[in-house]
């Protein structure tokens, strides 16, 4: 009986190393993390966008270029 507890065993750990190569593989091209990743590189990326954009409207020399252009349009005669 035990020979056939060992067998069984060696067996299922045969199986076990022949199944190894198709479960590194999947895991080589498994992508599920990448769109989170993704995401969240985007989203960084978004951020320091508006930061940078958010810094130059708000500077002197644009505040004053749009308050000019505004004017300029108000002030037209039509």
């Amino acid at each position: 009986m035990e020979h056939g507890i060992r067998a069984l065993a060696g067996v299922r750990a045969l199986a076990r190393v022949q199944a190894l190569p198709a479960r590194l593989t999947l895991l080589a091209v498994d992508e599920d993390g990448m769109s989170t990743a993704e995401y969240a590189i985007g989203t960084i990326a978004a951020a320091a966008f508006g930061a940078v954009l958010y810094s130059v409207v708000t500077g002197d020399s644009i505040v004053t270029a749009l308050t000019n252009i505004i004017d300029k349009a108000l002030n037209t005669a039509v």
